[in-house]
């Protein structure tokens, strides 16, 4: 399919601001597949491919931390790197109302509303990074740098 034909507000805010990104699709079978199983069938290395995770801290404030598919939050360090006592995963179940994504095809990009966005120190070290594009079983590329200006974000180390 050519991204052509298919958009989501993931990509319709990046072409808004003029941000080239390639766009890869990959076939799922069941309601729910994993970041390095997503990384496998676009044939891309899953240090390259990140997935967006959403954690809402003792202020009741919500923050987007962006990490490698195959790694964890360590949840201090980003409760450290948002200024708060302490952060915690968003229930699966508040995840459409909180980003107006599902789980599997949240995006940083383009979500409900605006949240203070962190992505993973490790995404420097890549030409180009690749997210969700908001929908399960479509990818976006992009360059980090670009992703960080656009979500107004930093690169932090988040990973345990």
């Amino acid at each position: 399919m050519s991204k052509k034909n298919i958009k989501t507000n993931a990509m319709r805010l990046l072409e808004s601001e003029n941000i080239d990104y390639n766009f890869y699709t990959y076939s799922v079978e069941k309601e729910h597949v994993d970041g390095v199983t997503a990384a496998k069938a676009i044939g891309k290395d899953p240090k390259s491919v990140f997935k967006t995770l959403v954690t809402q801290a003792n202020s009741k404030e919500y923050y987007v931390f962006v990490i490698p598919v195959g790694e964890n939050l360590d949840l201090k360090k980003a409760a450290k790197v948002s200024k708060e006592k302490k952060v915690e995963m968003i229930h699966v179940k508040d995840i459409t109302k909180v980003t107006g994504y599902i789980r599997g095809g949240c995006s940083p990009l383009a979500m409900k509303k605006v949240y203070k966005t962190f992505i993973d120190k490790s995404a420097k070290d890549q030409d180009k990074i690749i997210v969700s594009a908001g929908k399960i079983g479509y990818q976006i590329e992009l360059s980090a740098e670009k992703l960080i200006k656009i979500l107004d974000a930093s690169f932090e180390e988040l990973t345990i």
